[in-house]
């Protein structure tokens, strides 16, 4: 009876290894997942975080970046820990997925907070940044980041192109080359070819800029809160598999 006891707690402990072991590559893969959004998000979409006042959009991406590779170096230890049957490397190996837990949770925590926020946040900043630092000394990335967002969501100023008459850039110009607003505004940008203020030569969409960018920053707010909760949620399920693991190694006699 004792011997037959013995072996169904190590036919069980096997299973368990088993199983965290296809979790721990499922983790591992999770975690390449979760840092290639993050460093999309930082990488392709740089442009437009400068400008943004706040920096909860980047420190959320740089968070999910972390906890992306933290969950890939964690899937080999689990891994290690899973067959090595060592209680130490489980104990380390449950602490790391706990780290990492909360980690994606703050990400998503700090996405939605944001998400809330945004509307106010372009309303209050977003026309400023573009009047005041387009074409301005030491702000290339602005100026940059402003061309890529007319061209990209094919709109102009924050809220019309209207906006472009306090640009500190076009006062600034001669009369003989004023332009009306910046040649990104056009539907096919050449040089000077924002001296024409006409519809059919610029953008004129409702909502100007800020909408758009409204939109984009929200969609990618949603994606970085899904992920970040979405594996956290995952982990939950890892944590329990390590405790059963753990507790069967503790009992077992091998």
């Amino acid at each position: 009876m004792g011997v037959s006891n013995e072996k169904t707690e190590r036919c069980g402990t096997i299973c368990l290894k088993y199983l965290l072991f296809a979790f721990n590559f499922l983790f591992w893969l999770a975690g390449g997942a979760v840092m290639a959004v993050g460093i999309w998000t930082v990488v392709e979409k740089s442009d437009y975080i400068s400008l943004l006042s706040s920096s909860i959009y980047a420190i959320s991406a740089y968070i999910l970046i972390l906890a992306g590779v933290i969950v890939m170096v964690t899937g080999v230890l689990g891994c290690c820990a899973t067959f090595k049957e060592q209680r130490q490397i489980l104990r380390v190996y449950f602490v790391l997925l706990l780290c990492i837990f909360l980690l994606e949770i703050l990400a998503g925590v700090l996405a939605y907070v944001y998400y809330q926020q945004l509307n106010e946040e372009l309303k209050e900043n977003l026309k400023e940044t573009m009047v005041t630092k387009y074409r301005q000394p030491n702000e290339d990335h602005v100026t940059k980041a402003v061309d890529k967002l007319q061209q990209e969501f094919k709109c102009c100023g924050s809220n019309s192109s209207s906006d472009w008459n306090a640009s500190k850039w076009i006062i600034s110009e001669s009369k003989d080359s004023r332009r009306f607003v910046p040649d990104s505004c056009c539907k096919t940008p050449v040089d000077g070819c924002g001296k024409r203020d006409h519809p059919s030569n610029i953008y004129k969409v409702e909502g100007g800029c800020i909408t758009k960018l409204e939109n984009f920053i929200m969609d990618h707010l949603k994606i970085i809160g899904a992920v970040g909760v979405g594996i956290a949620c995952v982990q939950i399920v890892g944590m329990v598999f390590t405790c059963c693991l753990y507790r069967s190694l503790k009992a077992d006699p091998y």
